[in-house]
């Protein structure tokens, strides 16, 4: 169920400013995903969206503003801490472990979830053994649920670019996300892999309920899987609203096509 006006936002960003030297990449941006919500983040390059999604999940400080989730302060948390409140994502270039299997890959989404002494762990018995079960119990469900099954035991770095990227998204959801934020999950996809890919984040979305903010160029898919979209330029924020309304954005036309246009 998607989040209502009265219910409190899942994630609020309030006048969020991040600079790297004299460059101010995001300047004094506020914007909330309700529970439920599928929010884009559009813009031209360099607008901004990246960082922004740094400093959401931790590796960037703000040096000015605030970074709520779930009604509390995160904004100095770093990125293993902010993880453990419920926060996975996935990269612009895939960060995956290209020796190890697709198995081991996902598996290691279930770290934050697992428990135990490492001697315990170390000598496999008992709770150790049932902890593993249960989470790779888990990781398979994921790994249906992406119908991945076939390559379930190849090495990642085999894999042509699109299914490296729905690994990345399975090792994301192994760690049961609250809010997953994907940053341009379909760059370097063909038309077929797309389309998946927009299947999926809807199925994740309605099945593992969960919130989704993500960075997409294609605005053919941000239209499509969206509730809601944001946009950045020159890391200021120009327009928040439904797809079709912010399509015919004065202000989002002349950032995209340098030309004012009437709605």
């Amino acid at each position: 169920m998607k989040g209502s006006a009265a219910a409190p936002p899942l994630l609020e960003v309030d006048r969020v400013s991040v600079r790297f030297g004299a460059l101010i990449a995001v300047n004094r941006v506020s914007l909330s995903v309700a529970r439920g919500e599928i929010v884009a983040i559009i813009g031209p390059n360099g607008a901004g969206k990246t960082t922004l999604l740094n400093a959401v999940s931790g590796f960037y400080r703000p040096y000015e503003g605030t970074i709520a989730f779930e009604g509390q302060d995160r904004t100095r948390l770093a990125p293993p801490d902010v993880a453990a409140l419920g926060i996975a994502r996935t990269f612009q270039n895939v960060a995956l472990f290209k020796g190890m299997s697709v198995l081991d890959n996902i598996m290691t989404g279930r770290l934050l979830k697992m428990r135990g002494s490492f001697l315990l762990e170390a000598l496999y018995w008992g709770p150790a053994r049932r902890q593993e079960l249960e989470h790779r119990a888990f990781v398979e469900r994921i790994i249906d649920f992406l119908e991945i099954q076939a390559i379930r035991k190849t090495p990642a770095g085999r894999l042509p670019y699109g299914l490296q990227k729905r690994v990345e998204l399975a090792r994301a959801l192994a760690a049961e996300p609250k809010l997953l934020l994907l940053d341009e999950p379909m760059a370097g996809m063909n038309v077929e892999e797309k389309e998946d890919m927009c299947r999926f984040i809807l199925d994740v979305n309605q099945e593992f309920d969960t919130t989704i903010a993500l960075i997409e160029h294609d605005m053919g898919v941000v239209m499509d899987v969206s509730d809601r979209v944001v946009v950045l330029d020159y890391g200021r924020k120009i327009a928040d609203g439904p797809p079709a309304a912010v399509r015919k954005d004065a202000a989002v036309l002349d950032a995209y096509l340098g030309v004012a246009h009437d709605a």
